[in-house]
């Protein structure tokens, strides 16, 4: 299966050029995280500038105003699929396609309600469908209701599983994920933690490290890479580590923070807080803060998305760090695959993109990135 860098825009390559758990629950499904990264090279940047400017000049080159695309979203509420949509909409209109003729809906976090929005969508006739699934589990049968109404289809954030991405090109449909490798963005988790030193982590000088993990939804493929790979980048660097509980947030900041408000009262020797997003890692600072505590002196925190808020918390040494996940790069390339699918030029069956580790040395670049 191919794969290639997605940052297509010119700024979403400025801005990677710039920059310069108990988890066992994906163990069967990987081996080996791809290699953290902190920077992207100069020539992966050239590249993405080069792919933005083919891309601009298909779209611009194509009578895009009447073509219909239909957008489904998980869920709304999730602070980084906010951002994403956002910007996946500003950009569609950007390469020339009428806002009137973009359509997105919440799937409300029911998959039973998504497909009724997808089967809605093929009645309408629209030109392309652009999907974040509920459940990661029902690409398949999604799959088979937009390629059975010869609708090409980007997949996006969740990404569908090996076996039914081998079915896309086995049968050479219209069908691509846009996204990063989550197993990525743990380990670069992990690795902001053993970066610190195990001295100044290991609080209470035992030789290892007491840890709590909050997953986001345990079945979608985000949530297990990250529970995984981030306690298995501390176990890769030597370090033995303690899970003194592991709980399911959904992806929600309420629901971290009592999680997070109970964990500490029955386990205060906790050293370490994982949260699988940046949402779920601000509700933990709240409890952490309610029960008297300071990250950075007595507790560390991590998570991923790289909201403005979670990068206003590592600036201020409230949040030890975060992952960049790039809602630029990511909504700009499944714009992009749309457009390849209507033009006529197809897509590989996967387009990858990387996150960025985010700490105090490079936060403040990645918050004017998305001013």
């Amino acid at each position: 299966m191919k794969k290639k860098l997605v940052s297509l825009l010119t700024v979403s390559a400025m801005t990677m050029a710039m920059l310069v758990g108990c988890g066992e629950a994906a163990a069967d499904t990987a081996t080996q995280a791809p290699a953290a990264e902190t920077a992207t090279e100069a020539p992966a940047a050239e590249t993405a500038e080069t792919a933005a400017e083919a891309v601009a000049e298909t779209a611009g080159n194509a009578d895009l105003a009447d073509k219909k695309v239909g957008v489904c979203i998980y869920q709304f509420a999730d602070n980084f699929m906010t951002l994403f949509r956002t910007e996946l909409e500003n950009y569609l209109i950007s390469q020339g396609f009428s806002k009137d003729n973009i359509t997105i809906v919440d799937g409300a976090n029911d998959q039973a309600t998504q497909t009724n929005q997808i089967q809605n969508f093929i009645t309408q006739g629209v030109d392309v469908l652009i999907i974040n699934p509920v459940n990661s589990s029902s690409a398949a049968t999604i799959t088979d209701l937009v390629v059975g109404a010869d609708i090409p289809l980007v997949y996006i954030n969740r990404e569908p599983d090996a076996d039914e991405e081998a079915r896309w090109s086995a049968n050479s449909w219209n069908v691509t994920y846009v996204g990063c490798d989550a197993r990525q963005s743990g380990t670069m988790q992990g690795e902001i933690i053993v970066d610190l030193g195990q001295d100044k982590v290991d609080l209470n000088g035992d030789g290892k490290i007491q840890y709590i993990m909050i997953e986001g939804d345990p079945e979608n493929v985000d949530a297990q890479y990250r529970t995984e790979f981030s306690v298995k980048a501390l176990e890769d660097a030597g370090w033995t580590v303690d899970c003194l509980d592991d709980q399911v947030g959904n992806w929600d900041q309420a629901t971290a923070q009592q999680l997070v408000a109970n964990s500490l009262s029955a386990h205060p020797e906790t050293e370490v807080v994982f949260c699988n997003n940046d949402a779920m890692a601000l509700g933990a600072l709240q409890s952490i803060e309610a029960a008297g505590r300071k990250v950075g002196e007595d507790i560390y925190l991590v998570g991923v998305d790289a909201l403005t808020e979670a990068l206003e918390d590592v600036l201020a040494g409230t949040m030890t760090g975060t992952v960049f996940n790039d809602h630029i790069a990511q909504s700009h390339g499944a714009a992009d695959a749309a457009i390849n699918y209507i033009t006529g030029a197809g897509n590989d069956y996967y387009i990858g993109c990387d996150y960025v580790k985010v700490t105090t040395d490079n936060a403040q670049s990645v918050l004017d990135s998305l001013k």
